[in-house]
């Protein structure tokens, strides 16, 4: 169980962009967290005119920005019970971020980071062998760590497959506890042809394979609202494996009553579907 102090109004830090046209990162995290009544604050890493699906964008690295914000959040003694991160633009915005949650985290606050840099087997455009070591680096200070299969590959050093046995599985979680995160959440895994989200505490825990049905539909946004909500009942329960179960089932509902929608570039309207998010 948590901390009594995570009962009340949990204070809530989500380090991530913001677009604005579409709903992605903090724009559908925020409503998420509001909702399930956390005191949410924000520390936006890029401004991107809308969601990269549609090819053609801007965006503003607010890297100066957010190394003054954390200055001044210092001196004002501002602190957090949680702080979730995201996109991260530059190995110096990642070494910014790196050292803040380092430090809080010797407070008691606790870290979720999703390691984002890439999908379906390749790296999003501009991820570089770079930012995946720079990313290595900031998953060393996590509690939990939420990639993708693609991106667990790129951390741990396994070789991306399309699919892989339970064996080699638990070799890539293992990887990924070995760079220092405690608990390890994978999605999107495709074991022995079959889809799962895979769930370990620690080094030495067991695996625990939760199957799901794939839905043919790709909005972006998903896994944010994901590790919102996965994030926001284990901050409750401390129930890692029973969180992401109930995030996973909570989002088919959400995807599927959207899966009609004529733009799916511009993600999913979250906040007409609060009410599918219970705690």
């Amino acid at each position: 169980m948590m901390e009594d102090r995570l009962k009340n109004q949990p204070r809530i830090l989500l380090i991530n962009d913001m677009a604005g046209y579409g709903k992605v990162a903090l724009s559908v995290m925020i409503p998420v967290f509001s909702h399930m009544k956390y005191e949410t604050f924000n520390l936006p890493t890029v401004l991107i005119s809308n969601t990269l699906d549609y090819g053609n964008f801007d965006i503003l690295d607010t890297t100066e920005y957010m190394q003054n914000t954390l200055r001044v959040w210092n001196e004002l003694q501002f602190s957090f019970d949680a702080i979730c991160t995201g996109f991260i633009v530059s190995e110096r915005q990642a070494s910014l971020v790196y050292e803040y949650c380092k430090e809080q985290r010797k407070k008691g606050t606790l870290v979720f980071i999703d390691p984002i840099m890439g999908d379906d087997g390749k790296r999003y455009n501009g991820v570089t062998n770079e930012s995946v070591t720079y990313m290595k680096k900031l998953c060393s200070v996590a509690d939990v760590i939420i990639p993708n299969i693609t991106e667990a590959c790129f951390l741990s050093g396994h070789v991306i497959k399309t699919s892989c046995t339970k064996f080699e599985m638990k070799d890539i979680a293992d990887r990924l506890h070995e760079l220092g995160a405690k608990a390890v959440v994978i999605t999107s895994a495709n074991i022995d042809g079959k889809m799962f989200t895979v769930v370990k505490n620690s080094l030495h825990s067991e695996m625990t394979l939760i199957p799901y049905e794939e839905i043919p539909v790709r909005f972006p946004g998903t896994g944010d609202v994901f590790m919102a909500i996965v994030v926001g009942h284990y901050l409750r329960s401390g129930k890692l494996s029973e969180s992401v179960q109930t995030a996973m089932h909570q989002l088919e509902k959400i995807i599927r009553s959207n899966i009609n929608n004529t733009d799916k570039y511009k993600g999913i309207p979250i906040e007409q579907f609060l009410e599918d998010i219970q705690l």
